[in-house]
């Protein structure tokens, strides 16, 4: 069930990058900017809590229906408290997987993780589980090439 290879990431650096402030039409075209004159920082756009973020590129697809395919990266952030439907990273019986958290029943005393792919099951989270919910992700990176 390996899903997820986790990384820290180096968030001192600045990563300034060209950054088109008037947006990029995504209707009809605009007339283009004569140039670029300000910056976009990856790490601090991306980033809000360094200590407690960590990068994992997904494994498998049972989150693509999510937007989240195999080779996205994900932002993780460990700082942030997981709630209903949230995408979360748990650790549970000795993996990690990504998936929905399911809290709708928890006044019964159950956790479900949810996938967002129907050929997917959800799993149930017993009691005896060895189960933690790792961090929330908040972002994620896209490959399209």
């Amino acid at each position: 069930m390996k899903e997820l290879e986790i990384f820290k990431g180096g968030f001192a650096t600045p990563l300034p990058l060209p950054y088109a402030d008037m947006g990029i039409q995504a209707g009809f075209p605009s007339p283009a900017q004569d140039y670029i004159d300000r910056s976009l920082d990856f790490n601090r756009e991306l980033i809000a809590h360094p200590a407690a973020t960590f990068y994992a590129k997904v494994v498998g697809n049972s989150m693509i229906e999510a937007g989240i395919s195999e080779g996205d990266i994900v932002v993780i952030d460990r700082a942030v408290d997981a709630e209903h439907d949230d995408i979360v990273v748990v650790y549970i019986d000795g993996e990690f997987t990504i998936k929905y958290l399911d809290l709708s029943e928890l006044s019964r005393h159950r956790i479900w993780l949810r996938p967002a792919n129907k050929d997917f099951r959800p799993i149930k989270v017993n009691a005896s589980a060895d189960f933690r919910v790792w961090g929330v992700v908040v972002k994620v990176i896209k490959s399209f090439k």
